[in-house]
């Protein structure tokens, strides 16, 4: 049986984060999230889902505060809320590394 890193070498981290609207917390949080992508040199995904545009989508992944990151890939999926600002606690918590 393989390991759960060798199963997810190479796999890409995708990031879905949830805002609403424009405000100065939601700026942050896109911010911080980009950061960790960029951190990560390509293998990482962000896709920013504005509840206001797209409420369904909040309710199929049942966000309940924004702004909220979700790790949909690799497995486990992982769910934090708040503008991301303290990257190291954000690197734990999706189980990313910077390069």
């Amino acid at each position: 049986m393989a390991s759960r890193k060798q199963v997810t070498r190479g796999q890409k981290t995708v990031l879905r984060l949830y805002v609403a609207g424009i405000s100065a917390r939601s700026t942050r949080a896109v911010q911080n999230a980009r950061r960790i992508c960029d951190e990560n040199e390509g293998d990482c995904e962000l896709v920013v889902i504005d509840i206001f545009q797209q409420p369904s989508l909040a309710k199929d992944d049942q966000i309940v505060a924004v702004p909220t990151l979700v790790k949909k890939l690799p497995p486990p999926s992982r769910r934090l809320t708040g503008n991301l600002s303290d990257l190291d606690v954000i690197r734990v918590g999706l189980d990313l590394k910077a390069k």
